[in-house]
């Protein structure tokens, strides 16, 4: 298996592609480890559960916390995923309101940087490790009305390319797939994709046609988490169908 033995903890797992990679993930031998606020729901953090192996669900959070959790629950930790998403608010430049975009670097760009603080010194130890961070090709190509998003997105790229060439040394790798046009309830909610003019429209920009399936994503995210991935470090890779 392209996992075995390798221990990963997923933030926001039930958000964007979260409950495809999570389940990849797994089916591929990993120990797996997700966090997400809804978890504080038992209810809802025992569906979530249900019938995947290994799986432990965390409210938390705090990035210190949900680390120590892990780490207990784990014994060590190989890969942090930084599962981020965040309303995409439209708002021309003149109407934007700070406090949106302020919310937005928190949860997208602050609170991601805080888990990979709480995560590198287990990883420094180890002297191994890795951090993936599920980012937004929208930093990458830009988008009309949503540059409070694109701008939160393009500062965690930014944190990317900075952690990779800091922690190198240490051998741990820090790498972002740039998602654009991927089915998930976030983002591009059934409801979106059976609006026909709408979905004709989003077909005009992507050069593949169609929109992706998280299983993709959640395919490639396997192979970064993999030691096949070992030599990639500092690498944004654009995953929207050509649009980026």
């Amino acid at each position: 298996m392209l996992l075995e033995n390798r221990t990963i903890l997923v933030t926001f797992a039930s958000h964007w592609a979260g409950p495809e990679i999570c389940d990849s993930l797994l089916a591929e031998g990993a120990s797996v480890v997700c966090q997400d606020p809804t978890f504080a729901d038992s209810a809802r953090a025992e569906a979530f559960v249900a019938g995947r192996a290994y799986l432990t669900a965390i409210a938390s959070t705090a990035p210190a916390d949900i680390v120590a959790e892990a780490l207990t629950a784990l014994g060590h930790l190989d890969v942090l995923i930084n599962n981020d998403a965040h309303p995409a608010i439209r708002a021309p430049i003149e109407s934007a309101d700070p406090q949106d975009f302020r919310d937005g670097i928190e949860a997208l760009m602050v609170f991601p940087f805080m888990m990979a603080a709480a995560a590198v010194p287990h990883m420094k130890a180890r002297k191994s490790g890795k951090l993936l961070f599920l980012t937004s090709a929208s930093a990458l190509n830009g988008l009309a009305n949503y540059s409070m998003y694109a701008a939160a997105r393009a500062g965690a790229n930014g944190i990317v390319k900075s952690l990779a060439r800091e922690l190198g040394r240490d051998n741990i790798q820090v790498n972002a797939i740039a998602a654009n046009y991927i089915e998930n309830p976030d983002y591009f909610p059934p409801e979106l994709i059976a609006n026909k003019d709408a979905y004709a429209k989003m077909m005009k920009n992507i050069p593949l046609g169609r929109l992706g399936k998280p299983q993709e994503a959640a395919h490639l995210v396997a192979f970064y988490c993999s030691d096949r991935s070992d030599f990639i470090t500092g690498n944004i890779m654009p995953f929207a169908g050509g649009w980026a």
